[in-house]
């Protein structure tokens, strides 16, 4: 049920990606970390209007278990009225990467689909750009599951 209800939310979100026009972002480029469940290097790049792009290359590990995955994120973005430089957001993407499972020395393919719904401040006087977000995600390979683990928090420098 959680896998129909999150697989329901993603086609919502992708079905309001196609008519969102303005450019809310105010900031073309940024490149930094992302912390929180994974950590790791996020950049983002615009695609023109409010539409914008995050590829997160993050590792994660416990004591079971060790991951790295590259993430790519296709993100609408939509001005807060009443706050300079602050947008909130929403998208899709996908994610590859590798998984180790400690106990028995074994690797596997890692794949999966992400969504991302977050809050986006770009400081008007500074080249620095923060967000905020949850990114949740549906592992398909080498087990199907859910993870809503995905907090974290960006801090990049914008060019």
């Amino acid at each position: 049920m959680k896998k129909l209800l999150t697989i329901i939310c993603l086609t919502v979100i992708a079905s309001f990606a196609m008519n969102s026009v303005s450019k809310a972002q105010s900031y073309d480029n940024a490149i930094g970390g992302r912390f929180g469940a994974a950590n790791g290097v996020t950049f983002k790049t615009t695609l023109g209007g409010n539409k914008m792009v995050d590829l997160i290359a993050n590792f994660r590990s416990n004591s079971s278990y060790s991951w790295f995955r590259f993430t790519g994120l296709y993100e609408i973005y939509n001005p807060i009225n009443d706050v300079q430089g602050l947008n909130w957001y929403y998208g899709i993407g996908g994610t590859l990467g590798s998984v180790k499972n400690k106990y028995f020395d074994e690797s596997d393919l890692y794949l999966g689909v992400d969504g991302v719904l977050g809050l986006d401040y770009k400081f008007a006087d500074a080249p620095i750009n923060i967000s905020l977000d949850w990114k949740p995600a549906i592992g398909l390979v080498p087990d199907t599951d859910f993870d809503a683990s995905g907090v974290g928090l960006s801090l990049r420098f914008t060019f």
